[in-house]
Protein backbone atom coordinates (compact mmCIF):
# COMPACT_ATOMS: atom_id res chain seq x y z
CA UNK A 1 0.00 0.00 0.00
CA UNK A 2 2.83 2.36 0.80
CA UNK A 3 4.40 1.83 -2.62
CA UNK A 4 1.07 2.49 -4.35
CA UNK A 5 0.62 5.68 -2.33
CA UNK A 6 4.12 6.89 -3.24
CA UNK A 7 3.56 6.16 -6.94
CA UNK A 8 0.21 8.00 -6.84
CA UNK A 9 1.84 10.98 -5.15
CA UNK A 10 4.67 11.13 -7.71
CA UNK A 11 2.16 10.83 -10.56
CA UNK A 12 0.13 13.71 -9.16
CA UNK A 13 3.23 15.92 -9.16
CA UNK A 14 4.42 14.86 -12.63
CA UNK A 15 1.10 15.08 -14.53
CA UNK A 16 1.03 18.89 -15.06
CA UNK A 17 4.61 18.90 -16.33
CA UNK A 18 3.87 16.02 -18.67
CA UNK A 19 1.06 18.03 -20.30
CA UNK A 20 3.40 20.99 -20.82
CA UNK A 21 6.03 18.72 -22.33
CA UNK A 22 3.50 17.23 -24.76
CA UNK A 23 2.33 20.71 -25.89
CA UNK A 24 5.92 21.86 -26.41
CA UNK A 25 6.66 18.76 -28.48
CA UNK A 26 3.55 19.34 -30.61
CA UNK A 27 4.78 22.88 -31.27
CA UNK A 28 8.22 21.62 -32.33
CA UNK A 29 6.68 18.95 -34.54
CA UNK A 30 4.32 21.40 -36.28
CA UNK A 31 7.17 23.83 -37.00
CA UNK A 32 9.25 20.98 -38.41
CA UNK A 33 6.29 19.87 -40.57
CA UNK A 34 6.03 23.38 -42.05
CA UNK A 35 9.79 23.48 -42.63
CA UNK A 36 9.94 20.03 -44.23
CA UNK A 37 6.99 20.82 -46.53
CA UNK A 38 8.69 24.04 -47.64
CA UNK A 39 11.91 22.12 -48.28
CA UNK A 40 10.04 19.48 -50.27
CA UNK A 41 8.24 22.13 -52.33
CA UNK A 42 11.49 23.89 -53.17
CA UNK A 43 13.39 20.72 -54.06
CA UNK A 44 10.52 19.42 -56.23
CA UNK A 45 10.29 22.78 -58.02
CA UNK A 46 13.99 22.55 -58.87
CA UNK A 47 13.84 18.86 -59.79
CA UNK A 48 10.74 19.21 -62.02
CA UNK A 49 11.63 22.72 -63.27
CA UNK A 50 8.02 23.85 -62.70
CA UNK A 51 6.28 25.96 -60.09
CA UNK A 52 5.31 24.13 -56.91
CA UNK A 53 2.69 25.56 -54.56
CA UNK A 54 2.16 24.98 -50.86
CA UNK A 55 -1.36 26.07 -49.92
CA UNK A 56 -3.51 25.83 -46.78
CA UNK A 57 -6.57 23.60 -46.69
CA UNK A 58 -9.66 25.80 -46.88
CA UNK A 59 -7.53 28.93 -46.45
CA UNK A 60 -6.55 27.95 -42.89
CA UNK A 61 -3.06 26.60 -42.17
CA UNK A 62 -4.30 25.07 -38.90
CA UNK A 63 -6.51 22.69 -40.95
CA UNK A 64 -3.43 21.45 -42.81
CA UNK A 65 -1.86 22.10 -46.20
CA UNK A 66 -1.03 20.52 -49.54
CA UNK A 67 1.99 20.72 -51.80
CA UNK A 68 1.13 20.52 -55.51
CA UNK A 69 3.08 20.99 -58.71
CA UNK A 70 2.05 23.08 -61.74
CA UNK A 71 0.32 20.04 -63.29
CA UNK A 72 -1.94 19.59 -60.26
CA UNK A 73 -0.12 16.53 -58.88
CA UNK A 74 -0.34 16.40 -55.09
CA UNK A 75 3.14 15.84 -53.69
CA UNK A 76 2.29 15.99 -49.99
CA UNK A 77 -0.79 16.41 -47.85
CA UNK A 78 -0.44 17.51 -44.23
CA UNK A 79 -3.32 16.99 -41.83
CA UNK A 80 -4.63 19.42 -39.25
CA UNK A 81 -2.48 20.40 -36.29
CA UNK A 82 -4.38 20.05 -33.04
CA UNK A 83 -4.28 22.60 -30.21
CA UNK A 84 -2.00 24.92 -32.19
CA UNK A 85 -2.50 28.10 -34.18
CA UNK A 86 -0.64 28.26 -37.49
CA UNK A 87 -0.55 31.49 -39.48
CA UNK A 88 1.07 32.09 -42.83
CA UNK A 89 0.58 33.65 -46.27
CA UNK A 90 -2.25 32.77 -48.67
CA UNK A 91 0.11 30.29 -50.35
CA UNK A 92 3.79 29.76 -51.07
CA UNK A 93 4.96 29.32 -54.67
CA UNK A 94 8.46 28.20 -55.59
CA UNK A 95 9.48 28.71 -59.22
CA UNK A 96 11.44 26.17 -61.24
CA UNK A 97 14.68 27.82 -60.09
CA UNK A 98 13.84 27.18 -56.43
CA UNK A 99 13.14 30.82 -55.63
CA UNK A 100 9.99 32.29 -54.19
CA UNK A 101 7.67 33.96 -56.66
CA UNK A 102 6.86 36.72 -54.12
CA UNK A 103 8.54 38.24 -51.07
CA UNK A 104 9.64 36.81 -47.76
CA UNK A 105 7.33 34.14 -46.35
CA UNK A 106 6.81 34.11 -42.56
CA UNK A 107 4.98 31.37 -40.66
CA UNK A 108 4.00 31.64 -37.01
CA UNK A 109 3.06 28.62 -34.91
CA UNK A 110 1.92 29.12 -31.33
CA UNK A 111 0.28 27.40 -28.40
CA UNK A 112 -0.85 28.46 -24.93
CA UNK A 113 0.65 26.69 -21.93
CA UNK A 114 -0.79 27.85 -18.67
CA UNK A 115 -0.63 31.63 -18.65
CA UNK A 116 2.08 31.93 -21.30
CA UNK A 117 2.16 31.54 -25.07
CA UNK A 118 4.98 29.71 -26.84
CA UNK A 119 5.88 30.64 -30.42
CA UNK A 120 7.86 29.14 -33.24
CA UNK A 121 8.63 31.05 -36.42
CA UNK A 122 9.62 29.65 -39.82
CA UNK A 123 10.69 32.21 -42.40
CA UNK A 124 11.78 31.82 -46.01
CA UNK A 125 13.56 34.57 -47.93
CA UNK A 126 13.48 35.23 -51.68
CA UNK A 127 16.33 32.83 -52.47
CA UNK A 128 14.32 29.95 -51.00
Amino acid sequence: MVVVAIVALLTAFAAPYMGQMIRKQRLRTASFDVFSSLTLARSEAIKRNVSVTMAPVGGDWTKGWTVTDANGNVLRTQGAVDTLAVAGPNNVVFTGTGRLSLGIVPFSIDTVIGSSTLYRCVSVDLSG
